[in-house]
């Protein structure tokens, strides 16, 4: 068995049956400067308080399973250098190694199951990439998705990544995509794409009643719940189109492959868009963390 640290807010809500939120760490080591990291941070969390439900950051810190951090080991983690991001591949090895890695989507998804947490919020998913017909850059999220069950709450998929082909891996694998309120499949930091997603639902109760509804069939794997960017955050898609499109070549001119093509692809859109990705980015984040912790709420009400 694997030693669990819980931190006291977690293990208290999970002793009184209270709704509990996952949330991922790679957001602090990996997506912003610190302090900004840690401000972001704390203030999803608190947004997953308000909204009713406990929050339960991700992290490995010395081959330590952390479910939930307490606030000395967040502004810690802020800071700390060299942390590994780990996924599926490489998340047994960086605890039986006692390292320290941040939890991607994959890695949460796992760590959530194991600490028996149904709900998580992201971003975005990652997915398919573009040209992977040649490369097989395939994200191991989407796997995860369809083997792990855990309900993920997102603003879709990144949209620098190629969008029909995720949701025809998404649909092979098995897994649910709910677009919530909306028939278009969102695209990360715009509300809408042209695609349309396979599923729509428009309550917390009834994503609720969906996922319970998989674990009474035996269904195995979670959920992918797509939630739109609220209209006033977004950067309009036609408006990133181009960006994306040149960011991506840029990215194929330096020959940027692997781990390396999502967050240099990010950064030139972060510059590109003069930093308006990230405020949207934050918008969009903050607001799965409030539909993960309604939809935390409701499976625990109809339990």
């Amino acid at each position: 068995m694997i030693d669990i640290q819980y931190s006291a807010e977690v293990r208290a809500a999970k002793d009184a049956g209270l709704p509990i939120v996952a949330l991922e760490s790679t957001i602090i080591t990996h997506g912003m400067p610190y302090p900004q990291n840690i401000e972001v941070a704390a203030q999803v969390e608190q947004d997953i308080r308000d909204a009713g439900a406990i929050p339960a950051t991700m992290a490995v810190i010395e081959g330590k399973l952390h479910v939930g951090l307490e606030q000395d080991q967040l502004q810690w983690l802020g800071q700390a250098q060299g942390v590994a991001k780990i996924s599926r591949a490489d998340m047994a090895a960086c605890i039986s190694t006692g390292g320290t890695g941040a939890t991607t989507v994959a890695a949460t998804m796992i760590a959530a199951h194991y600490a028996g947490i149904e709900v998580f919020a992201t971003g975005g998913i990652g997915g398919v990439h573009q040209g992977a017909e040649t490369t097989f850059d395939i994200s191991a999220d989407l796997h995860e998705l369809g083997h792990t069950p855990v309900t993920v709450v997102a603003a879709g998929a990144k949209a620098i990544l190629d969008l029909a082909k995720t949701l025809e891996v998404l649909e092979t694998l098995g897994v649910p995509v709910i677009a919530y309120g909306q028939d278009e499949f969102p695209a990360f930091w715009s509300a809408k794409s042209p695609l349309n997603a396979p599923l729509r639902m428009d309550s917390a109760d009834a994503i609720a009643k969906a996922h319970t509804t998989r674990r009474a069939l035996g269904l195995p794997g979670g959920q992918l719940v797509a939630n739109p960017i609220p209209a006033a955050d977004q950067i309009p898609a036609e408006e990133l189109a181009p960006i994306i499109a040149e960011a991506q070549s840029d990215a194929d001119a330096h020959r940027i492959t692997g781990k390396a093509v999502t967050p240099y692809l990010l950064q030139r859109i972060f510059e590109k868009t003069e930093g308006r990705s990230l405020v949207a980015n934050i918008a969009l984040v903050r607001n799965n963390a409030r539909l993960a912790a309604k939809i935390a709420q409701a499976l625990v009400k109809q339990r």
